[in-house]
Parts: structure tokens; C-alpha cells; sequence
């Protein structure tokens, strides 16, 4: 049942499915420089949270709605993309407004944006549930597990790069890491509707 081959599965899946939420951290940490342990944590905790509920969702679906998680899946890329790209936009045009020589320390993100950011960077993995379908619930569980504390992590450090490369660049962080969400957006966009 659970063996390296599971593991090693499971630890890809969340190296994978964790790189748009990294990305997304770290355009957080380059938004607001002088972000708390607090909030960053807070970041890393929700996106984890996403990142293993959507899989959870989307093995639930597969094993008993199929017909309908697959007229869902066609929406996808359109939420995300619309999702991340008004949070970039947003950040982009903060940062293109302020002045260079403006104090460095403002706010970023609030609860209801970070929560955004985690389902927008999150939704696609739904499409993971097809996926882990073979695996009975415990073994869906411990991977979505593992594809949690591995997001965690890494948003926990794309953070701290983040508010490191932030402190340097002021407004600039901010342009680039909007930049960066509208660039993740489009991925997904691309990825889920040409693919």
C-alpha cells in the first residue's frame, strides 16, 4: 500500500502542484517587504490548505460525479486566470503609482486576498483527483498530506525571498511581482484551455 513508489509519487505531485503557489509568495513577500512571521505563515498556510483540499475535491468527484467535475473542468483556466490576473493588476498598478523614493513598508494582501490567491493558484489541481482515483481514501489522504506540507514549505520560503528581494526594490518588487501573478494566470489559462 504504501511504498517508496507512493511516496515518490506523492512528493512529485506536490513539487508540481506547489510551484504556482510559490510563485505567488513570493510575489507576496516582493509586495510587502516588511511582512510579519505572521502573515507569512499565514501565506504558506492557506495555499497549503488549497493545495490539498482541491486534489481531496477532485478524487471525491472522480470516484462519484464524474459527469459532472467534467463540465466543471472546463472553467478552470477562465477563474484562474481571471483571479490572478486582477490581483497582478492590482499590484501592478500600485507599484506603477508610487514614487521610488516611498517607504518601502505598506500593506499587501488582506485575509480575503491571500484566500483568493490560495483557490486561484489551487483550482487547477483539482484535475489531480484523476490522478490518485486508484488510491482508497487513506492513501488519497496521506498524499494530499504530503502535497501540503511540501507547499507549505516552499511558500513559507518564497515569502521570506520574496520580502528579502522587496526590501531592495521597493515599487519595482511590487510591478514585478504583479507581473508575475498575471504571468501564472495566463500559464494556467494556456495550459488548461490549449492543452
Amino acid at each position: 500500500m504504501f511504498d517508496l513508489n507512493f511516496f515518490l509519487t506523492a512528493i512529485l505531485l506536490g513539487l508540481g502542484l506547489s510551484m504556482d503557489a510559490f510563485s505567488v509568495s513570493l510575489a507576496n513577500g516582493l509586495n510587502e517587504p516588511c511582512i510579519k512571521n505572521g502573515k507569512t505563515t499565514l501565506i504558506a498556510g492557506v495555499f497549503a490548505f488549497f493545495q490539498a483540499l482541491m486534489p481531496l475535491i477532485g478524487w471525491f468527484l472522480v470516484r462519484s460525479l464524474v459527469g459532472y467535475f467534467n463540465v466543471l473542468n472546463a472553467f478552470i483556466p477562465y477563474v484562474a486566470l481571471i483571479l490572478l490576473s486582477f490581483i497582478g493588476g492590482k499590484m501592478l498598478y500600485e507599484g506603477i503609482k508610487s514614487k521610488p523614493d516611498e517607504v518601502v513598508c505598506k500593506k499587501g494582501v488582506n485575509f480575503v486576498g491571500i484566500i483568493v490567491q490560495g483557490i486561484a493558484t489551487s483550482i487547477d489541481a483539482l484535475s489531480t483527483g484523476f490522478t490518485i482515483t486508484n488510491y482508497n481514501f487513506i492513501m488519497a489522504l496521506v498524499t494530499v498530506l504530503i502535497i501540503a506540507v511540501i507547499t507549505f514549505v516552499l511558500c513559507f520560503f518564497g515569502v521570506k525571498m520574496g520580502k528579502k528581494f522587496g526590501t531592495a526594490f521597493s515599487n519595482k518588487a511590487s510591478i514585478f511581482g504583479g507581473a508575475i501573478l498575471i504571468f501564472i494566470g495566463l500559464q494556467i489559462f494556456i495550459k488548461g484551455v490549449f492543452a
